[in-house]
């Protein structure tokens, strides 16, 4: 599906790498200005210079998600630097996978507050962008449907940010904000979690991987895709929803 976002203003908070520098990519190919932020400062310059190919405002920002104030000045940066935001995207993970203070404590300040926070600095410039669709697009996993020994906090803040997903859509829908998450399976990427395991030699690499109907992890492409598709206007009747793309994983085949 061909997509044309021209000379919409797209933000990607978490967008260096894997899934969110290929959300920020595709957005920035069909036509899109596009701002990204994150932690790291290489990451950031390599993936805004690719942006900058595609001909359009390219903006990025160090910004560590999990400090309030630092959330709220990228936000307010990015839009500047726009002219405005039509799309919000949330990606970024904290990936506290403990049940310990640790664990919670980056699941609760990346995952879930970077996301409200993101939201709620960003919302006056969707609103004013509403008539054209506005959206947000929230990045959760798999996870947070189903419960998790080994990673319960990681889980339990997916599950809270499908919640958020909803209760968000439906504060938003009459004033034409739309509001939707995208449940990721194990996708694979350079220097990702999967990644690494699968050079280290992680067991649970190969068990996850039998795991997936069609015997391959996904990709960080294939979730852009959807992330495209949910800020299109062929999404422009779905509000509230989180789409699980895995390949089949949940269906435990």
């Amino acid at each position: 599906m061909a997509f044309d976002f021209k000379d919409r203003r797209v933000v990607v908070a978490g967008g260096s790498r894997g899934i969110g520098r290929a959300i920020a990519l595709g957005f920035a190919a069909a036509g899109a200005h596009v701002s990204i932020c994150a932690r790291g400062a290489d990451g950031l310059a390599s993936t805004r210079a690719d942006i900058a190919r595609h001909g359009h405002t390219a903006h990025a920002a160090p910004c560590n998600l999990a400090d309030a104030a630092e959330v709220a000045r990228y936000v307010a940066q990015a839009q500047a630097a726009l002219g405005g935001i039509d799309v919000l995207v949330n990606n970024a993970s904290g990936f506290g996978m403990g049940d310990d203070e640790a664990g919670w404590a980056a699941s609760l300040q990346v995952d879930v507050m970077a996301m409200v926070r993101a939201s709620h600095a960003a919302l006056p410039a969707l609103l004013a962008a509403a008539a054209g669709g506005s959206c947000i697009v929230h990045l959760t996993s798999i996870s947070g449907l189903r419960p998790s020994a080994r990673s319960a906090a990681y889980a339990a803040a997916k599950a809270a940010m499908i919640s958020y997903t909803g209760s968000q859509a439906a504060m938003l829908a009459r004033q034409g904000v739309r509001v939707n998450a995208i449940a990721p399976g194990s996708i694979e990427f350079p220097g990702g979690v999967w990644d690494q395991r699968r050079l280290a030699a992680d067991p649970v690499y190969e068990r996850t991987l039998k795991s997936i109907p069609f015997g391959r992890m996904g990709t960080a492409e294939e979730i852009a895709e959807v992330a495209l598709f949910l800020a299109s206007p062929s999404a422009r009747w779905i509000t509230g929803q989180t789409i699980a793309v895995d390949g089949g994983q949940l269906l435990g085949v």
